[in-house]
């Protein structure tokens, strides 16, 4: 490694950095002024350059500002940390647009120094290994099962002009979608043109997709086309489709139907070759239901549906996505890209992202920003990802998030009612002592009810109600409730409680995936870190086919 260069007028300065740093192994070479490290870098080869230098604003031998300047200009592998005791803004907006690593203000804290320092070796250290070409900015991004979905689905629609109704959250991409079926498309060298129903007033947005003639109404002086006409020979995607007023559905559904439209004011047809592809965050279904969409112009948009996945249902893709949107704001600020640390992606990861793709993408610039240093730590993440975080560290187990197990009660009586009535029936004072049975008793009891009675759900409103009998302190939780069943099977005298178990523990976890991926087996499987095939052959295994 070569030595850390020190620059300071200050010899105390560099004598409790130099002592710091060399209790970490990390060499130093120090200097009075910026005239003599300019000398020096000019005497040494490149490979002897150092990786960081630590800079003072303000010395006799002229300014670390001016330094950083020439540095950057003759020497930009090397990071820079200005150090100052004049900790005003100009001095660290100076710093940071001339480049600098990060803006140390005096008196600091030397751990914290030397915290920096490494920093910035380990972002030197990084930039050499890992240099890469620039590459085209790519479409659309995801690992997930579910995207990969999507993207078949864009494969097998290249070749077809069909019309396509994309679905899913706001913020979840469904116009880089549309904008991916374009540029895959027979149409490609057409125009895409986007408008977003929602966002223009209705007395508008009849000529916005139509266009007008002169003296159509109040203000229009000229003929001006409208989305159709500019859409020729390309796509026309229509954004929030489900807000469009009632009566121009109409008008859409009869070009949707035989390709002619008239422009506002007009009376000559015009023939529109163009492919529609809609989107909306609605439930159109309902919508038709409740009357405010037409059911014709739902089957006419309904052609080939295309869900596109909320971003919390394709966690394994925040990461890459993370990455990504880092060196895009990089990019559009002109700056270094930021690095992040697998601590806080897996803080991200675990965010539910509400605004979706949309909101991953604004944090990420917001990060760009705001992080002082180069690597982006957990405590670098902006609020709300981490009150989310605390609320999710901090809390207990919630009723909603009790998995159900079977449990052996009484012939015909829920667990809940169960211990209703061993409540009804204890003359406990609330602050006396109580005199609880041996866990002996209750396997024995839970044994008796197991031979006579069958299972029924062990629900979380019934964990919760065990939680607490009046006086007492009962922390009932599914592994007590499992470890209750596994007594009772084990004192009726079953030779295969192992297998009964795991059998019903094994099927729980499946169909519990299954569900939360509604349905879809291989992204069940990467979910509970299985192969394909364990889990197809599990399915049929445990008799779990539909």
């Amino acid at each position: 490694m070569n030595p850390i260069w020190i620059v300071d007028d200050d010899q105390s300065i560099r004598f409790v950095l130099e002592r710091a740093l060399l209790r970490e192994e990390i060499p130093t070479r120090s200097f009075t002024n910026p005239r003599d490290v300019l000398k020096a870098l000019g005497d040494i080869s490149p490979q002897e350059y150092p990786q960081v230098l630590l800079s003072d604003i303000r010395m006799p031998g002229g300014s670390g500002l001016e330094l950083l300047s020439e540095i950057k200009l003759h020497h930009p592998a090397i990071s820079v940390i200005i150090m100052t005791a004049f900790s005003d803004l100009d001095s660290a907006v100076s710093s940071f647009q001339g480049g600098a690593f990060e803006y140390l203000p005096k008196p600091f804290d030397v751990p914290k120094a030397v915290e920096l320092v490494k920093r910035a070796l380990e972002e030197v250290n990084a930039k050499s290994v890992g240099v890469s070409s620039p590459q085209e900015t790519p479409e659309m991004l995801g690992q997930a099962p579910a995207m990969q979905d999507v993207f078949r689905v864009i494969g097998r629609l290249s070749h077809s002009n069909v019309t396509v109704l994309i679905t899913g959250e706001s913020g979840s991409g469904k116009e880089l979608v549309a904008r991916a079926l374009h540029k895959h498309s027979q149409r490609s060298s057409g125009t895409f043109v986007a408008i977003n129903t929602a966002a223009i007033p209705k007395d508008l947005l009849e000529s916005e997709l139509f266009g007008h003639e002169r003296g159509a109404f109040t203000g229009a002086q000229t003929m001006r086309r409208g989305r159709f006409e500019q859409a020729e020979g390309g796509t026309l995607f229509l954004d929030e489709i489900g807000d469009m007023p009632f009566d121009l559905q109409t008008r859409l559904l009869r070009v949707l139907s035989d390709g002619n439209f008239y422009r506002v004011g007009g009376h000559t047809s015009i023939k529109a070759n163009v492919r529609v592809i809609a989107a909306t965050h609605q439930d159109l279904e309902q919508r038709v239901k409740d009357g405010a969409f037409r059911e014709d112009l739902f089957h006419r948009l309904n052609v080939i549906r295309l869900r596109l996945p909320a971003l919390r249902e394709r966690k394994e893709d925040i990461p890459v996505l993370t990455h990504f949107f880092l060196k895009q704001s990089a990019v559009q600020l002109g700056v270094e890209p930021k690095r992040i640390s697998a601590s806080a992606v897996s803080i991200l990861t675990e965010f539910p992202f509400p605004g979706n793709v949309r909101q991953l993408e604004n944090i990420c610039h917001w990060l760009s920003v705001m992080t002082p240093s180069q690597v982006i730590e957990p405590k670098d993440l902006p609020p709300e990802v981490l009150e989310f975080y605390g609320q999710q560290k901090g809390a207990v187990h919630s009723q909603q998030g009790t998995p159900a197990l079977s449990y052996p009660v009484a012939d015909g009586i829920t667990l809940s009612e169960h211990l209703q009535t061993q409540k009804a029936h204890s003359s406990v004072s609330p602050n006396a002592p109580v005199d609880y049975p041996s866990d002996e008793s209750r396997a024995m009891n839970s044994a008796a009810a197991s031979l006579s009675s069958p299972k029924v759900s062990f629900a979380a409103q019934d964990i919760h109600e065990y939680n607490g009998f009046e006086g007492g302190q009962v922390h009932t939780t599914w592994e007590h409730a499992l470890e209750l069943e596994a007594n009772a099977l084990l004192s009726s005298g079953q030779s295969d409680v192992w297998d009964v178990l795991s059998r019903k523990f094994e099927a729980k976890l499946i169909q519990t995936a299954l569900s939360n991926t509604k349905g879809r087996r291989i992204e069940a499987a990467l979910k509970l870190g299985i192969g394909r095939n364990t889990i197809t052959r599990k399915i049929q295994e445990l008799g779990l086919e539909d």
